[in-house]
């Protein structure tokens, strides 16, 4: 039988004071290596110890239910989709991220989409990338589902991103959706690949060809990250698009230029920001003209120096 405090046992709200004695006990049992792993009812009454109202304790018992692994899976995500306090969801949450069991990515799955909780759902979708590969599927599933909240949706891309590189073929291959929104979420993913491998040939023409996509904001996107990474062989898209049809898709590659920073795009951006009738664009492009004037100053002022 196991040593627990009577309380525990009756199943009921620990003392501090009893609290603190479990936890050490079992701290002492896993470093011990004498834990009994089949003793569901101490499980569970570790797994309630995550709705105590000092935070350094939750952390304690989460890391000694990140040791205790896989038998906790269960227990933990039962509290994360019914307990009803919001402090012991989170931390169930939280927890499963230490345990990385792809059991649970349903289970965290229903927990994104349905907890009215925002912190809640903050945990399921950092535990669902720690998990990796076997989050993708579904992640890419709720960025396609016309059901799924703009939150959600925010969420999974997140999700994605963090997983990048680990996941990169099934990311190439989700580019070729429908859903707009996964377009741009794989964009965004990819991304992280890019910055990771900069020999990754392959992440940067997806990212170049998803400046002609046909949905405004993966042609934003794209030009979003491509500016970030600085990547020149961009550019004679990028200029392309400084004509484009669609006001926002001229002022993110504007911006993207910009971010670039190479000045032989300084012509183009000035005869851009002449024919330009769209004032916010008007403002992107003037932006940019101006950062890339003063580095071309910069740099004639270098050459006279020489």
């Amino acid at each position: 039988m196991t040593n627990t405090p009577n309380s525990a046992q009756n199943g009921q709200i620990l003392s501090h004071e009893e609290t603190d004695e479990l936890l050490a006990r079992i701290n002492q049992q896993l470093t011990n290596g004498t834990f009994n792993h089949q003793d569901q009812q101490l499980i569970a009454q570790m797994v309630e110890c995550l709705g105590d109202t000092r935070g350094l304790v939750r952390l304690g018992f989460a890391e000694a239910l990140g040791v205790v692994g896989k038998p906790a899976v269960d227990i933990l995500i039962e509290a994360l989709l019914h307990h009803s306090n919001e402090v012991v969801r989170r931390a169930a949450g939280k927890t499963l991220t230490l345990i990385e069991d792809p059991v649970a990515v349903p289970h965290l799955i229903q927990a994104l989409l349905h907890d009215q909780d925002t912190v809640v759902q903050a945990s399921a979708i950092g535990a669902l990338a720690r998990i990796g590969i076997p989050s993708v599927k579904p992640l890419l599933e709720v960025l396609a589902s016309p059901n799924s909240s703009e939150s959600n949706k925010g969420h999974a891309a997140w999700g994605l991103a963090f997983i990048g590189a680990q996941a990169k073929d099934q990311l190439y291959e989700a580019y070729n959706s429908d859903s707009p929104e996964v377009r741009s979420a794989v964009v965004g993913a990819i991304a992280k690949v890019a910055e990771e491998d900069h020999h990754d040939t392959q992440s940067l023409d997806l990212l170049v060809n998803a400046l002609k996509d046909n949905v405004t904001d993966v042609r934003s996107e794209a030009a979003a990250v491509l500016g970030n990474l600085k990547y020149q062989p961009a550019i004679p898209v990028l200029l392309e698009l400084l004509h484009h049809p669609e006001p926002q898709t001229r002022k993110s590659a504007a911006l993207s230029l910009m971010k670039i920073g190479d000045r032989h795009s300084l012509a183009a951006l000035q005869t851009a920001l002449k024919q330009e009738s769209d004032s916010n664009t008007q403002k992107a492009i003037a932006l940019a003209v101006s950062l890339l004037q003063k580095q071309t100053d910069f740099s004639l002022e270098d050459d006279w120096a020489e």
